[in-house]
């Protein structure tokens, strides 16, 4: 939902970094198709972008809830959680209802559904003496009988992945029996202090909880890297990014491995069926990976608005 300038380079050879990459690292998908918003597609409800901020998309694991951040009105206060629903996977998207039982008059937003009816999300709300500082990760659960649980916040650094900045696009990896936290940490503009650019971090889980972040080698370098998403087989992170070498302002970026125990490629960009010279931000592929849901701000409905591309899984292309 941040941004920064930054300059701008063609297509032909955005296109040409992409058909390197894929190569080099066995991508076995095609390219992604250009980006639509999301309220003009299939039947999908009008309600799913708004004139105010609408951004964080993700869909949970089977593809029924789509879980959205919005400021707007009937909601708790800032940045609300919301969630639409379908009958099926081929059905349209219904209007988002408000979580309210998550929800606080602060700000809740980068909603990250995972399997088991979990929710890790983030939120700005200050809880002196439990809080670490702008924006802190939480976990919370639904039980069909109480609801969702009581949210769990996660220890400060240097014990636990929260820290004194914003924690953004939580986004959690089963790799080698293990279990792990992807997550990026940064300040916006508007924020008390001014800008600080966001890096891409890991933390393992200990526990009940997550430990420290670290750096994710390869995926930083001295600009606002935010917002990572982790394929489900830990080959693939997407995430956003105002480096060089992109449309203008934070763009979709990814990179890939051949395997959980090899570096990650250099990153490259999505190109222009995703990107613009407006902020893209917030992406997030959904369970099988033929579906790229992110925000776009300014939005040509709202402040940002919610936009979904998607690609096809290549002949002997794998999981």
């Amino acid at each position: 939902m941040w941004s920064l300038p930054r300059g701008l380079i063609g297509a032909v050879a955005i296109t040409a970094v992409l058909a390197v990459v894929g190569a080099a690292n066995g991508m076995h998908f095609s390219p992604w198709a250009p980006a639509q918003k999301i309220d003009e597609i299939g039947g999908n409800s009008v309600e799913l972008n708004t004139s105010a901020l609408d951004g964080c998309p993700i869909q949970s694991p089977d593809g029924l809830s789509l879980f959205i951040a919005s400021n707007r009105s009937g909601g708790q206060g800032g940045l609300d959680i919301w969630v639409a629903t379908r009958e099926s996977t081929d059905a349209a998207w219904g209007a988002p209802q408000n979580l309210a039982a998550i929800n606080t008059a602060a700000d809740e937003f980068c909603p990250t559904p995972v399997r088991g009816n979990g929710l890790y999300f983030v939120s700005r709300q200050f809880l002196a003496g439990v809080t670490c500082g702008l924006g802190d990760i939480y976990f919370t659960r639904f039980n069909r009988n109480h609801g969702w649980s009581e949210p769990q916040h996660f220890a400060c650094a240097p014990n636990g992945p929260n820290t004194a900045l914003d924690e953004q696009g939580p986004s959690r990896a089963e790799i080698n029996g293990s279990e792990y936290l992807y997550f990026s940490s940064s300040r916006a503009a508007a924020q008390p202090g001014g800008l600080v650019n966001g890096d891409i971090y890991v933390s393992e889980r200990l526990g009940d909880g997550f430990g420290p972040g670290v750096a994710v080698t390869g995926l930083n370098d001295a600009l606002n890297d935010i917002q990572p998403n982790v394929r489900k087989d830990g080959l693939e992170v997407v995430f956003s990014s105002n480096r060089a070498g992109g449309a203008g302002s934070q763009d979709i970026w990814a990179s890939t491995r051949a395997g959980t125990d090899d570096p990650w490629s250099t990153p490259y960009n999505l190109g222009t069926a995703v990107n613009t010279a407006a902020s893209e931000s917030r992406p997030s592929l959904s369970w099988h990976a033929e579906q790229l849901l992110f925000g776009r701000a300014p939005g040509p409905e709202g402040s940002s608005d919610i936009f979904v591309t998607t690609r096809s899984k290549l002949e002997g292309g794998g999981s």
